[in-house]
């Protein structure tokens, strides 16, 4: 096998401090978990940022020592896919990458591997269509968290797929793989959490919560829009209450897109939907506090109805820290949360097909923004009260219950969702693809350029008089001197995007012979620099024909 791995990170980030995305958060720590537990001797970051190896690894795991070699480089460099045999990228954009890969010849040496942790923006859908059109092969991939997410893309790819052969007559449908492969958590950092009985009495005596009450537990973005309307949570907490008689607390361990005005919504919901729950808005970026409530809490309950989301994390996180979920029959909580397991699942009701075509044309044409798209989807995809509710009494009346999902839902962790679990079984994905490339027959590659992103000089070539060529002749203007050249250091103006033409030096040498022979063509200028840096050579007499300082024919 690969005895490294190479992994695409533009930001060279860690775990944004405020307010992240799932995908974001996912991303940071799948990278984390390689660090930690890929069978590999090396791992190399290709980024954006000027960072050292050891900056990136103590931000990304700070206080451990890397296991594998780190090194870092630079988003170019193809070098580490070709030892690794892929390339991993937390999202699905790698139309570029597989159009770069096939111009620099490079397309039988390795696999691209994306992730899709969306599919509801049309854009994002669009994005990912275009991998069919680009020189994508079998041998890459886009992970799929779901078994729906594989489903859906699946469906979309034959539609879309077979729309292009009807539009064309062609009869290849090639597409990137779609493999399942699940997200991950560290099961024994949330167990280690969950499992401290002085924080738990700690915790709860802050928020008021008496020793027979029940904490019932919310934790992620507090956003109507984008994550789940909180009414039918509001009423099904309510109904269990009375259904029990015991007093129930719901904890939004969250943050607000809008933290005055959506949260003043929330408060109204409350006081029609759940007047005798007491609810608590705590600060969901606070890590130390969210570590106390997973102490702290009893029972986890989310019931997502938007279409934005494909996995979800935190019913993980509530396992992980022996927490029973009670959560929407939505797509990934379908996969992760085993019904009458780990938890419940809670049925779930989407509008009439068709019903959408409105919100999807105002999005589309109309300005509707992405948020009240998926919103409005949301406020018509219906969670059953009644059932939530009953789940919730159950559990709220139960402690043996509450235990043995506890006991399920760890261990369902550690089997399949820890990410030590997750990193191996990516590893089997590499090797899967890289079978799949090793037998692969070369194809005869007539485009090796994307004709809708070519080479901005030659495709635009034809704006111009001509172009520079090695036949162009060259000529000091009369009267130019050297220290025209030493003016434009001082011209902010003419410094402009200086790191694409030859040296000041290298330019000076030009512009002195260009004086002192006068005319030459531009195969004579520049035939004694070395031919690496003929380009950069032929990028300043151009520059200096457009500051006035040549002439040319």
């Amino acid at each position: 096998m690969a005895r490294s791995i190479a992994l695409y990170h533009p930001s060279a980030g860690v775990r944004p401090k405020n307010n992240p995305f799932g995908k974001d958060v996912a991303n940071v720590e799948l990278f984390k978990a390689v660090l930690r537990y890929a069978d590999v001797d090396r791992v190399d970051f290709l980024t954006g940022a000027q960072v050292a190896p050891a900056d990136l690894v103590m931000g990304l795991t700070p206080g451990e020592v890397a296991r594998p070699q780190v090194t870092t480089t630079h988003l170019l460099d193809m070098g580490p896919a070709k030892d690794a045999g892929a390339m991993v990228r937390g999202v699905p954009e790698l139309t570029d990458m597989a159009w770069l890969r096939r111009q620099v010849g490079l397309e039988n040496t390795y696999s691209l591997v994306g992730m899709v942790h969306t599919l509801a923006p049309p854009a994002m859908r669009e994005m990912i269509a275009k991998s069919a059109v680009a020189p994508m092969q079998p041998w890459d991939a886009l992970i799929c968290t779901s078994p729906v997410v594989q489903a859906s893309l699946t469906e979309m790819f034959d539609e879309w797929t077979g729309y292009l052969a009807d539009r064309y007559g062609g009869t290849k449908q090639i597409r990137p793989h779609l493999p399942l492969l699940p997200l991950g958590v560290e099961g024994s950092a949330f167990a280690a959490l969950a499992d401290r009985p002085d924080v738990r009495a700690a915790t709860r005596e802050e928020l008021g919560v008496g020793p027979d009450d029940i904490v019932v537990m919310w934790v992620g973005r507090l956003s109507f829009f984008e994550k789940a309307f909180p009414q039918p949570m509001f009423r099904a907490a309510e109904e269990a209450a009375r259904a029990t008689g015991v007093k129930v607390h719901f904890a939004l361990v969250g943050w607000f897109p809008d933290p005055v005005g959506h949260r003043a919504m929330y408060e109204e919901a409350v006081r029609a939907y759940a007047p005798s729950v007491s609810v608590h808005y705590l600060n969901g970026n606070d890590s130390d506090l969210v570590g106390r409530m997973w102490a702290a809490g009893d029972i986890f309950l989310s019931l997502v109805d938007n279409i934005q989301e494909t996995f979800g994390i935190t019913p993980l996180e509530a396992m992980a820290a022996g927490m029973p979920v009670v959560a929407s029959d939505w797509d990934g909580y379908r996969f992760t949360v085993r019904d009458g397991i780990d938890g419940f699942l809670v049925r779930s009701l989407g509008g009439p097909v068709g019903a959408g075509q409105g919100m999807l044309n105002r999005h589309l044409h109309m300005g509707m923004t992405y948020q009240s798209y998926v919103g409005s989807i949301a406020q018509h995809t219906a969670i059953n009260v009644g059932d939530a509710a009953a789940r919730i009494a159950e559990l709220i009346a139960s402690p043996d219950l509450r235990a043995r999902m506890r006991e399920a839902g760890r261990r369902r962790i550690r089997e399949t969702f820890d990410w030590k679990v997750v990193v191996a079984g990516l590893q089997e994905l590499l090797r899967e693809l890289d079978a799949i490339r090793i037998a692969a027959a070369p194809e005869e590659l007539k485009y090796r350029r994307n004709p809708t992103k070519t080479e901005p000089f030659g495709a635009f070539a034809r704006f111009a008089t001509t172009v520079m060529s090695p036949n162009t002749r060259v000529w000091a203007r009369p009267g130019v001197t050297l220290e025209d050249l030493e003016r434009t250091r001082s011209v902010r103006l003419d410094d402009f995007a200086g790191n694409w033409r030859a040296s000041q030096a290298d330019s000076a040498a030009m512009l002195a012979r260009l004086i002192a022979e006068g005319e030459l063509s531009m195969r004579e200028l520049i035939a004694p620099f070395p031919n690496a840096h003929q380009q950069l050579l032929g990028m300043s007499v151009v520059w200096m024909c457009k500051l006035g300082l040549l002439d040319w024919r």
